[in-house]
């Protein structure tokens, strides 16, 4: 698209935004300003909003939004996970008369339906209308004319709490981009489902890639809220007087309390269970085995050809969400993890090594057991990792490895949570 088409286009729906805030005026003014029992009556009979142990993520909060954006032209970094109850965060806002004038999409696409890797493009939401800009093809990071005209920007997108998931390091450039472009950003929060704990190697800036954006641990225990103040308070994202940065937090939350996820994170974090095994599971993207990715439950499985331990076996096969699964079509051998109870699952305060180190142990090639493009590398934050597995050393000597910089990471840390512990 040519630059004056692009100003046409921007132009258009400015007006129609326009438009729309005239037509929604009186209703948005009555909408913010009626009695707080009858706002909660109307948008929370579902939610039931006095009930102390369910927890309220942020953009269920919808007043609360609504006096921070109701007058300013706003772009929404959503995608699959951004709902309020039933209905996406994009419909609500619209709906409600709000000036959305675009929608920036991570990995996986605004409807989520992406396998990983694969290039999201620039496209129109069918609904709305509003033009999507896509945050991970020819750059993950907004330039200035994405963000051109825009007041505030509103991050709502469901994480899992691990480093390499990329949706943080979306938000990472986001923050970025918007203390470069003096805007303002606005993060709904919601739950870590991993937010109990932390531990792993703190990533050496040298291996910092898309898999791994900021010196921050595997499992970093924060929200995404939390997150966005860490990367602005230590100056990570440049100059942090030059954001303005709310969070609308979670009500109800701690970081031990059990947060089941309403969706499914991404095609191939189906499940709670696959998110909570995910941070452990994750380093074998960097090694010849299968996860399960090209079966029913991915992040659930591990097994490979030539591993003779195992009863259990699936096949890999490709579809929508893995396009070019890790051995394709051959009968892995391995462990299937479905049935450890979830309550076991959510009482580990670390990662979980022992299957990679029972897979690297009973594999007959360990020369061959890590990629050669050294994406484990990326994964760990470090080469080290991989150099001590092969020279012989224990996980205990690997752990060990990593205490020193975890420990002061964790103290950094509290300086910016927003929940008990």
């Amino acid at each position: 698209m040519s630059g004056a088409d692009q100003g046409s286009k921007n132009k258009a729906v400015n007006t129609n935004c326009l438009k729309k805030s005239i037509l929604n005026f009186f209703y948005l003014k009555f909408f913010l300003t009626m009695p707080a029992w009858l706002w909660c009556t109307a948008v929370f009979t579902q939610a039931q909003i006095n009930d102390n142990q369910r927890v309220v993520v942020g953009a269920e909060q919808t007043q609360a939004l609504l006096h921070l954006i109701c007058d300013k032209q706003t772009a929404l970094v959503v995608n699959h996970s951004s709902f309020v109850g039933k209905t996406h965060l994009v419909d609500t806002l619209y709906d409600l008369g709000c000036c959305i004038d675009r929608i920036l999409a991570p990995e996986h696409g605004f409807r989520g339906s992406e396998d990983a890797g694969v290039t999201v493009r620039d496209d129109v939401d069918a609904r709305t209308g509003i033009p999507i800009v896509s945050l991970y093809g020819k750059k993950k990071k907004p330039a200035c004319e994405d963000l051109e005209g825009i007041d505030v920007v509103v991050f709502d997108i469901q994480d899992v709490g691990a480093r390499f998931y990329t949706y943080i390091s979306t938000l990472f450039y986001i923050l970025e981009a918007c203390a470069e472009q003096g805007k303002q950003v606005i993060i709904l929060d919601r739950p870590n489902p991993n937010g109990h704990y932390v531990d792993g190697p703190v990533l050496d800036m040298r291996y910092a890639s898309f898999v791994g954006i900021a010196p921050i641990p595997v499992v970093h225990g924060c929200t995404v809220g939390e997150l966005a103040r860490l990367f602005a308070g230590e100056y990570w994202i440049g100059s942090a007087q030059r954001i303005d940065l709310q969070v609308i937090p979670c009500l109800n939350y701690t970081h031990h309390t059990p947060y089941d996820l309403p969706v499914k994170t991404s095609p191939n974090l189906p499940n709670t269970r696959a998110a909570l095994l995910y941070p452990s599971l994750c380093f074998f993207e960097g090694t010849e085995v299968s996860i399960g990715r090209g079966t029913p439950a991915p992040f659930q499985m591990v097994g490979h050809p030539d591993y003779t331990e195992g009863s259990y076996s699936f096949i890999p096969t490709a579809g929508y969400a893995a396009r070019n699964p890790p051995q394709e079509g051959k009968t892995c051998w391995g462990m299937d993890l479905r049935h450890i109870p979830m309550d076991s699952l959510r009482r580990d305060t670390a990662l979980n090594l022992k299957y990679l180190f029972e897979f690297f142990d009973c594999l007959p090639d360990r020369e061959s057991f890590f990629l050669k493009n050294h994406f484990f590398d990326l994964l760990a934050g470090n080469s080290s990792w991989r150099e001590q597995m092969m020279a012989g050393k224990t996980e205990a000597d690997i752990r060990a490895g990593w205490q020193y910089d975890l420990s002061l990471f964790k103290a950094i840390r509290k300086k910016y949570l927003l929940y008990p512990e």
